[in-house]
């Protein structure tokens, strides 16, 4: 039986690790069956929160435009797992994006997981649902505040508690924690060649620009570049417009 872990989840602007940023990441340590400990932090994105970002999460960009950077929740996050394997649920997609920050920051992150997704398809392969919240419905597990990272993680824990209680004996092989398997490239920052376009078009177009320039990884300044201009061309003004 796994006894001692640490369940995760995050925040992010949106589902793509290459375009997207990390919010908030939340933890609990749970050892002997039982959730001891618990870590929070937000993470700035230096980009504006989308409307339907904030809608599901109800983090607003005043409780993140002063937060610590992601590299820097990496750290503390992996001070507090050190080495507990993870639990999560879809642990694959937040997995993406810590890889994803570790890789651009010369860091070292790899992690063996039990998801507890994977572990409701093969329990109940009939569950009209398998979400987090409906699972623990399904468990009668309090329905605390969903879409924070520090609650999300809470219920994964006592979620996946309860599954290997009912299931662990018939299905042990799926709650065993396995390594994760992730690939992605370095993101390097934008060059200055880029910082230089990108102000200039923006100043030429009068945009809105909805990210922090010199947050932009080069594939991102490239993306923005191109998309400028596709949309507005070298020249001419545009009052006003959101990029």
């Amino acid at each position: 039986m796994t006894d001692t872990f640490v369940a995760l989840d995050l925040e992010m602007t949106g589902l793509d690790p290459k375009k997207d940023r990390i919010l908030e990441i939340g933890a609990v340590i749970v050892r002997d069956f039982q959730i001891k400990e618990q870590f929070q932090t937000f993470v700035n994105p230096h980009r504006a929160i989308s409307p339907q970002a904030e809608a599901l999460t109800g983090i607003r960009k005043d409780m993140v435009e002063n937060a610590p950077e992601d590299v820097d929740g990496l750290k503390a996050l992996m001070e507090f797992t050190g080495e507990l394997p993870l639990v999560g649920h879809n642990i694959l997609f937040d997995y993406r994006f810590l890889k994803q920050c570790a890789v651009n920051h010369n860091i070292t992150y790899e992690k063996a997981a039990a998801d507890t997704l994977k572990i409701a398809r093969k329990c109940f392969p009939d569950m009209a649902s398998r979400r987090l919240g409906d699972l623990c419905r399904y468990y009668h597990i309090s329905d605390v505040q969903q879409h924070r990272a520090c609650q999300d993680a809470w219920m994964t824990a006592r979620l996946f508690l309860c599954l290997q209680q009912d299931f662990g004996d018939r299905y042990p092989e799926v709650f065993q924690p396995k390594p994760l398997q992730y690939s992605v490239k370095k993101q390097g920052p934008l060059t200055p060649a880029q910082k230089r376009d990108l102000i200039d078009l923006i100043s030429c177009h009068k945009i809105v620009p909805n990210i922090e320039i010199d947050s932009l990884t080069k594939s991102e300044a490239s993306r923005m570049i191109d998309r400028i201009r596709w949309a507005y061309g070298k020249t001419g003004r545009t009052e006003g417009k959101h990029v």
